[in-house]
C-alpha cells in the first residue's frame, strides 16, 4: 500500500530535498540556503513523500523516540550545483515553498520529481500552500514563471491566478522571461469556498493514480475523503 504523506519539512529530511532540488532544477539552492529557510519565520516549506504502510509506523516511531533531537523560482538564490543523485534515491516526491512577506505569500518554489508528474502531486502540493497562506492570515499570492512552461501556467489558472506582469531576461540559464502571476483576495469569504472546492478537486485527482492521501496536523484542510481503503 502506497500512502502520499504531506508535511512541513524537517532538517531530517534536507538531503532528500537536495536530490530533489538537484533533479529538478539541476540544484537551484544549496544545503545552507535549505537550512536558512527552515530556520526563517517567514518561509513555509512543505513536502510531499512517497510512503509504505510499514514506512508510516517507522517514521511515527523514530518520531517519538527522538523528537528532543536536533535534527519554478527565485535564480538569484542559486549559489552552486551539486553532483547528479541516483535517481529514485529518496522518496520525497514534492517540495513547496513560499515567502510570507508582509501581507503577501510569494511562492518560491513548487517541485515534482520528474517520475510522478501529471499523478495531481502539484496540484495538491499548490492547494497545501494556498491552504496555509490563507490561515497564515496572508491577503494573496504571488510567483515567477517561465513564459514557456505551460504545464505550469495551466496549474496556477486552476487556481485563479492571473498574469501581472513580465520580468524580462528573468531566467540567467537562456534568458527566458518571466510572468509574473497574482491572486488576490486570500482572506475573503468567497476565497474558504474556493478552498472547498480545490480540496475536492486534489482529493479526486490523487484517487486517480491510487495515492492515499495521510496529512500531518489539520491546518491544510483536507479530510478522510482523501484517504481511500
Amino acid at each position: 500500500m502506497t500512502f502520499l504523506a504531506l508535511q512541513p519539512l524537517s532538517a531530517a529530511l534536507l538531503p532528500a530535498a537536495l536530490v530533489l532540488d538537484q533533479r529538478c532544477f539541476g540544484g537551484l539552492w544549496t544545503l545552507d540556503g535549505y537550512r536558512r529557510e527552515l530556520e526563517s519565520p517567514n518561509s513555509e516549506l512543505l513536502v510531499l513523500i512517497r510512503e509504505t504502510e510499514g514506512r508510516r509506523q517507522e517514521a511515527g516511531e523514530a518520531e517519538a523516540v527522538g523528537e528532543d533531537e536536533e535534527t519554478e523560482v527565485r535564480p538569484e538564490l542559486k549559489t552552486q550545483n551539486l553532483k547528479n543523485p541516483t535517481p529514485h534515491a529518496s522518496p520525497l516526491l514534492g517540495l513547496g515553498c513560499y515567502w510570507a512577506v508582509l501581507e503577501e505569500a510569494h511562492i518560491t518554489m513548487l517541485a515534482i520529481d520528474p517520475t510522478h508528474q501529471r499523478q495531481g502531486l502539484g496540484q495538491a502540493l499548490l492547494y497545501a500552500l494556498m491552504a496555509s497562506a490563507h490561515a497564515r492570515g496572508l491577503e494573496r499570492a504571488t510567483l515567477e514563471v517561465r513564459i514557456s512552461n505551460q504545464s505550469a501556467l495551466s496549474l496556477y489558472q486552476k487556481f485563479d491566478f492571473c498574469e501581472a506582469g513580465r520580468r524580462r531576461r528573468y531566467y540567467p540559464d537562456n534568458g527566458e522571461d518571466a510572468l509574473v502571476l497574482w491572486r488576490g483576495g486570500l482572506q475573503r469569504p468567497e476565497f474558504a469556498e474556493r478552498l472547498k472546492v480545490w480540496q475536492q478537486q486534489v482529493c479526486d485527482r490523487l484517487c486517480t493514480p491510487g495515492w492515499q492521501l495521510a496529512v500531518s496536523g489539520d491546518r491544510f484542510k483536507l479530510n478522510s475523503q482523501c484517504l481511500r481503503d
